[in-house]
Parts: structure tokens; C-alpha cells; sequence
């Protein structure tokens, strides 16, 4: 384990409010680094839409083996599809003007159906832009490809991943449901910092853009993929062709392309409910980052590479950040949303304190602990001053805080 590496999770597993984070370092193919805070590196994740790399190298073999051309529109091989007349390269570099998620339930959080429902509920009507003008993301068209894949393999989108992608690659412990040792996936109140536990749903016909779960020992394997380091799985070429950017987007063929520290590197993002992923590559060395949390949010996944990589490392956090299990009681009114005139600020409880943050900026805000069941400031400007919870305000003082601005209900001055 690097100290390095772990103090840089440290810091991201700290500003984040991540339950917990894993993080690998790849040089020229090989893993050299790996530490977890919350969890042990070994710890499989949701992966998110890093899934969506999977299904961009199976369009690509099949492409790669003369089964279809991505100037081919999806009607050639979804007849009667939804928006059968985009091509194949729009959907794979979500240009094809497609609306971002399909209609129906949110699918991330919903137990998918077959694509004979997805079909059924995606008449075409929802584009956003006429095929190939811009870019806008779209899990709908992944689910498509997922389709085309399946089709063209006789098989299920997923048996056609293990059998072609992760069994000659010895990714044993990437899968398409969770399989121990696993985090589990959460989101964190904001006001509180307590966890709630989010949703493992099976997403059917809408697998192929979000569905996986891996870990970091595999998706360091498949970072020798994108870097065309697997001619047996995917030709080096075609590899190159995936990270050359289309439409001025920052996106390739199913990979997102990043600068770090002044180099082109490519790979992909992933978050589904309870869960956030990065994976990057600088295809040139093979060098990657890999990490995984199990968040909603908190994390910017693509910053991650430049992050685990950029020196100097300012110091790291003290102590891992704690997700709360009690909100004091004498706390507990003071907490969410106030304003200070029409300046709003929030107040969270975050590692046994009362934070106050200004949200417009220009404030630094101070923070409140807990001392003979007082609320008493010990940093920012309020400290060593008490904030007094009443019925319709708060009181710091002479500073008046309401739900509402300007709440005539409280004793503002006038």
C-alpha cells in the first residue's frame, strides 16, 4: 500500500463524505499501487457507466470482424426499433440526438424489463437534436447497442460480455449482480450526514449502459484494453480509434477523453444509485487510475486521474470522515437551510459539529460544537459565541437567521 496513494483518497473519501473509496495505480499494464479507506481494495463496486466500454468493444469486434459498419443505421439491425435511422458511430459517441434516458421509470432505480418493453415505451418522439449535430448523452442508445449485440450473438448482451470479454481476460470478479466481498451502495443526507441505503436494481434491457459490478484488479485489466494493449480482445487500432475525439465533444467511440498534466488519456465515468466509479487510461504508456466509492455523490469522477497523479500532494486529512448516527437533539432544529437577510447558508452536521457554510460564497461560515448543551463556536467568526435555537429563528449575536428571508415573524431589525 502507498501512503501516497492512500492519503489521496484520504482526501477525496474526506471532501466527498464517501462511506468508502478504493483506488489502484497502473503503470505500463501492472498494477503498482492499490489502498482503501472504509474498505479493502478487493472490494467489488458498481461500476456504472463504465459498462458502457464493454458494450462499445463488443460493437467494435463485431465491426472489427465484418458483421456491421458503424456508418450502418440501428434499423439494419433492430428492425423497428426506435430511431432505427441513427448510425451506429452516433450512437456509440451519443451523437445521434437521442433524448438521455428512456421513457418510463427512472431505469437506474427501477427493476428493468425486456427490450421488447423498452421498445414499446421509446417510439423515437423523445429526440433532442437531429442526428449527428451535437453531443448529448444518452443511456437510451447504450441499451440499443446492448440489443445489437445480444442479436447479432444469439445470446444475452451479458453472456456475450462474459463469454467474449472477461473469460480470456481472467476478469472473474467482474459481474452483472453483487457478489461478496461488496460494498454496499448509499446516499448521504446533506443536512445530517446520516447514510441511506439506495437501491440494487437489475436494469434489463437497459443493462448495457450501467448494469456491472467490478473490481479494481479487473478494471486495471481492462485499462490494458482501451490502451490497446489486448490485440487478442480488441485490435490496437480500433482501440486508438475509440479515444479519437468526435464532434469536438471530449467523447470517442463509447470513451471519454481527459487531459492529464498536458496528456491525452481516455476511459470512462460510472455512477448509479449508491455509487460512483473512474477509470482512465493514458493510452500511450498504460499507465491508469482506477476508483471506486459507494456514493451517490461526492465524487468527480473525472478528475480522478489528475488527482491520484498530480505532485505535489498538499498534507492529508487527520482522519477518515465519519457518517453520523445521531443527531443531537439540541442540533437538530438548527439544521438545513436559513437565511441571513437574503443571503442564504446552511447548517450540517458533519463529524460531531454544526457547520455553517454561506452558499453564495464570500463567507467562510463557523463552526459549532456541543458544550453543556449549547451550541458554541469553535472556528470562524462566531467562535466562542452560542447559537440559540428558537421557535422561528436563530440567534448568534445579534445574528438572525430564518426559514424565509426577511421572516416577519422574527425579530429582524428594521
Amino acid at each position: 500500500m502507498s501512503a501516497g496513494l492512500e492519503a489521496r483518497l484520504l482526501r477525496l473519501q474526506v471532501e466527498g463524505r464517501l462511506p468508502s473509496i478504493v483506488g489502484a495505480l497502473v503503470r505500463d499494464g501492472e498494477v503498482v499501487e492499490t489502498a482503501g479507506i472504509g474498505a479493502e481494495p478487493g472490494t467489488a463496486y458498481r461500476i456504472g457507466s463504465i459498462t458502457k466500454t464493454l458494450t462499445a468493444v463488443l460493437v467494435l469486434q463485431l465491426r472489427d470482424a465484418g458483421r456491421l459498419s458503424l456508418a450502418d443505421p440501428l434499423g439494419a439491425h433492430l428492425p423497428g426499433a426506435p430511431y432505427g435511422e441513427v448510425s451506429i458511430a452516433d450512437l456509440l459517441g451519443h451523437t445521434g440526438g437521442l433524448q438521455s434516458e428512456p421513457a418510463g421509470p427512472w431505469w437506474e432505480r427501477s427493476e428493468g424489463g425486456s427490450f421488447a418493453d423498452l421498445q414499446a415505451a421509446n417510439d423515437g418522439t423523445g429526440a433532442v437534436a437531429p442526428a449527428g449535430s451535437w453531443f448529448h448523452y444518452s443511456n437510451l442508445g447504450y441499451g440499443l447497442l446492448g440489443e445489437v449485440v445480444a442479436r447479432a450473438h444469439g445470446t444475452t448482451w451479458w453472456s456475450t460480455v462474459a463469454d467474449r470479454l472477461l473469460s480470456p481476460l481472467g476478469m472473474s470478479r467482474t459481474t452483472y449482480a453483487p457478489v461478496a466481498p461488496h460494498a454496499d451502495g448509499f446516499s448521504v443526507e446533506h443536512f445530517t450526514g446520516r447514510l441511506t441505503p439506495e437501491p440494487l436494481t437489475d436494469t434489463g434491457a437497459m443493462a448495457a449502459a450501467g448494469q456491472a459490478w467490478s473490481t479494481l484488479a479487473d478494471l486495471a485489466r481492462w485499462s490494458r484494453v482501451l490502451a490497446g494493449r489486448c490485440p487478442e480482445v480488441l485490435a490496437p487500432a480500433t482501440a486508438a480509434e475509440m479515444a479519437t475525439e468526435r464532434a469536438r465533444s471530449g467523447y470517442g467511440l463509447g470513451l471519454r477523453l481527459v487531459e492529464v498534466a498536458g496528456r491525452p488519456w481516455c476511459g470512462h465515468t460510472g455512477s448509479m444509485p449508491g455509487f460512483l466509479a473512474s477509470l482512465f487510461v493514458d493510452p500511450a504508456r498504460a499507465d491508469a487510475t482506477v476508483v471506486l466509492s459507494n456514493a451517490t455523490t461526492g465524487l468527480a469522477c473525472e478528475a480522478v486521474p489528475e488527482t491520484l497523479t498530480a505532485q505535489p500532494e498538499a498534507a492529508p486529512p487527520e482522519a477518515p470522515w465519519q457518517p453520523t448516527l445521531r443527531v443531537p437533539e439540541a442540533a437538530a432544529d438548527a439544521l438545513g437551510l436559513w437565511f441571513w437577510g437574503n443571503t442564504a447558508i446552511e447548517h450540517r452536521w458533519h463529524d460531531g459539529g454544526l457547520e455553517q457554510r454561506h452558499l453564495q460564497g464570500g463567507g467562510a461560515g463557523s463552526r459549532f460544537e456541543l458544550r453543556d448543551g449549547r451550541l458554541v463556536g469553535v472556528r470562524g467568526y462566531h467562535r466562542g459565541e452560542v447559537l440559540t435555537v428558537h421557535p422561528t429563528h436563530l440567534e448568534c449575536a445579534t445574528f438572525i437567521h430564518t426559514r424565509v428571508p426577511y421572516d416577519p415573524r422574527a425579530p429582524i431589525p428594521g
